[in-house]
């Protein structure tokens, strides 16, 4: 785990991607998917549908980890509608065991359907919790400070000849409120789009800067992706 200033706050990133809020004693995660794999496997793709276990076992061990008490799962929680009445009974296991040992949000993303079949927590479709809005998507124009997720950010970079890419996060500068950070997918089988991608971009306007933040051995490597030539 590794500081990280945002919102005049201390957080910790973590390697999964999980973001550790220590005054808080909140893990905030993104983009959980959870059950994708079953949801292909019924379509006839022979994926394994056991990625919901790989997702909560990581995401049990951030909450062993850095000791929170708190989960805020900022949407796309599962991969679509279905979800929880697919899931197989270890899976489902592992679920109500996290929801009963944290105070859990869930906050319903653009994939997330019926929620009233969710094991344990609260659903949200966003949340204020101190200086920060919590929030699926992010909103252009948005002036708060701002966590989200949605668009499952990826660095791609060229290194020595390599292509390279990694997951990231990606934080904007902008106005009073202290910026805004989309946070990379924590699911298992999630994939990513372009960290540069214009829609990205477009909505975290307005702002003066957008970053890639990578989290490297030591600390997270800042790559800059767009400045405001104004």
């Amino acid at each position: 785990m590794v500081p990280l200033s945002f919102a005049g706050e201390e957080w910790l990133l973590t390697r999964s991607g999980a973001l550790f809020w220590p005054r808080e004693s909140a893990l905030l995660v993104a983009d959980l998917h959870l059950e994708k794999g079953s949801f292909f496997a019924s379509r006839g793709q022979m994926i394994p549908p056991y990625d919901s276990r790989e997702t909560l076992g990581r995401l049990a061990g951030a909450i062993r980890d850095t000791g929170a008490r708190r989960v805020f799962a900022l949407g796309d929680n599962f991969h679509d509608a279905d979800g929880p009445q697919r899931m197989e009974p270890h899976a489902a296991g592992m679920l109500a065991a996290l929801t009963r040992a944290t105070e859990w949000v869930w906050i319903s993303g653009n994939h997330d359907g019926r929620t009233d079949e969710w094991q344990g927590g609260t659903v949200l479709d966003e949340l204020e919790c101190g200086p920060v809005v919590l929030r699926h998507e992010a909103r252009p124009g948005e002036l708060k400070a701002e966590l989200s997720g949605h668009f499952h950010p990826r660095l791609r970079i060229v290194a020595r000849g390599r292509r390279i890419t990694r997951p990231c996060a990606i934080r904007a500068s902008a106005g009073p409120g202290g910026g805004r950070m989309i946070l990379p997918a924590f699911g298992a089988f999630t994939g990513g789009m372009d960290a540069a991608d214009p829609a990205i971009r477009q909505a975290l306007q307005p702002a003066r800067e957008i970053d890639a933040l990578v989290l490297t051995a030591e600390r997270i490597a800042t790559f800059p992706l767009w400045r405001d030539a104004a």
